[in-house]
């Protein structure tokens, strides 16, 4: 890019396109990272609005060209619904209008009179970062009739200016960042101490994926709650990211209303995989599996079923177990045929076809049968998967260990201690010799001129 000094405030509203000239959507804000006093932040992307007033995140890497007039990218846009993530801010929704202080070459304030942000540049660097390099700022001398900033305005460089006190960045956008890097389910532990409100403003500041992540950790009162506190759209959003399992159990919560709008705002294939699961019966196989296990056909091999289970998706116990029927291979497939073992696949060729090494001792359980029966079977035969078939032998899902151990764990477990031992769950008492075993039968730029205060928002 030529002369690659942007002021924000000059681009917001402008059309975003791809190589070919296609409109891809308008531009809505620019998203930064602050690194703290002695640094500059870094922008790291565009957020921008397309069809359907959803808001999307386009990393600056992408982007090919700015200018007065348009706005040009690769093309290569994840559309997944922008959600801002550990110290991330947007110019426009966040630090326009927030007051500043102007300081000297050593540091000390220049004078008396705060200022207000009015709009900032960005520059690329020759190592193709975009940092913050000036604000354009106004300072504050008197107030207006409507209370708008009065006074004049100054163009400085950014390290020529500090944040005023009581400005800084919501506490839940911080305790966001410094909480990046810990496991979903510790999380989630800190999540369930909070109080309801400060539950969830840190749940708004979570990306979809991994507040989904920590919303599978969470009692069903703590999911509730943050799920009917977000945006129907965005709550949506975060469903789709849940495991089918994990979102049929929190839907079920919901009032029937309330879980139809969900359902028909998810996108059609995520919203069938949950549909299925809330027909079954609480309690039963098909109440707390997976629609999505690994599932090939007997025709595949031991290298494309290694590549499979390798993906990072996949749960450990999920790719502990490759299921093999015939074809449609999606959940219900064509008839059960057996399974293979991850350690089978560690001792065999990768050009062996899976059909040679089925193990056909392991009978799948019925989506009917009881969760009991289903936690006696993996015990017994000290699994970690185990499919799941209708009475047309037909695979419709997986039950893994974790599935059953909400179900044999009492409800309150995550606030028992550490130390505690729960006793195990006697509501659903093990299957008699009678019942279950018949189950066995039934056996898823250019730049802007300079700043504004004309700012299109």
């Amino acid at each position: 890019m030529s002369n690659p000094k942007i002021f924000v405030a000059r681009l917001l509203g402008l059309d975003v396109f791809d190589p070919l000239g296609d409109r891809l959507g308008r531009l809505r804000d620019v998203v930064v990272v602050d690194r703290g006093l002695h640094q500059p932040p870094i922008a790291t992307g565009l957020v921008i609005e397309v069809p359907g007033k959803k808001r999307v995140f386009v990393p600056m890497t992408r982007v090919t060209s700015m200018d007065s007039g348009q706005i040009l990218t690769t093309g290569l846009i994840n559309l997944r619904r922008f959600s801002r993530r550990g110290a991330e801010q947007t110019v426009a929704g966040d630090l326009f209008d927030r007051r500043m202080v102007l300081v000297d070459e050593e540091g000390r304030l220049e004078h008396e009179h705060e200022s207000v942000l009015e709009d900032l540049a960005i520059e690329r660097q020759r190592n193709g970062d975009w940092i913050v390099t000036e604000v354009y700022v106004r300072e504050v001398t008197g107030r207006g009739a409507f209370g708008r900033a009065r006074g004049q305005h100054r163009l400085v460089d950014w390290d020529r200016s500090r944040w005023a006190r009581g400005t800084e960045p919501q506490g839940a956008t911080s305790f966001v960042a410094a909480h990046e890097d810990l496991k979903p389910a510790d999380l989630a532990d800190m999540l369930h101490d909070m109080t309801d409100k400060r539950r969830v403003e840190v749940a708004n500041e979570l990306q979809d994926e991994r507040l989904a992540d920590v919303l599978q950790e969470l009692p069903d009162d703590d999911q509730v709650q943050i799920l009917s506190h977000l945006d129907i759209e965005r709550a949506a959003d975060v469903l789709e990211e849940m495991d089918p399992d994990d979102a049929a159990d929190l839907l079920g919560e919901l009032p029937d209303n309330q879980q139809e709008l969900l359902l028909e705002l998810m996108e059609p294939e995520d919203a069938e995989d949950v549909r299925r699961l809330l027909e079954y019966e609480e309690d039963t196989a098909g109440s707390v599996m997976t629609p999505v296990p690994v599932i090939m056909a007997p025709e595949a091999t031991v290298a494309e079923a290694m590549a499979t289970i390798r993906q990072t998706e996949i749960s450990p116990a999920r790719a502990s177990l490759v299921i093999v029927a015939r074809p449609p291979l999606e959940t219900p497939t064509g008839r059960y045929l057996g399974v293979v073992h991850f350690q089978k696949l560690l001792r065999y060729p990768p050009p062996e076809p899976l059909g040679n090494l089925l193990d056909k001792d392991l009978e799948p359980v019925s989506d009917l049968a009881p969760v009991t029966h289903v936690t006696r079977e993996l015990a017994t035969y000290n699994l970690t998967c185990i499919p799941v078939v209708n009475e047309q032998q037909r695979v419709v899902g997986a039950v893994t260990v974790d599935d059953v151990l909400d179900h044999i764990l009492p409800e309150d477990w995550r606030a028992m201690d550490p130390d505690q031992t729960p006793a195990p769950s006697t509501e659903n008492p093990a299957p008699t010799a009678g019942g279950p075993a018949s189950a066995r039968g039934g056996a898823p730029a250019a730049p802007a001129a300079g700043p504004t205060t004309n700012r299109r928002t």
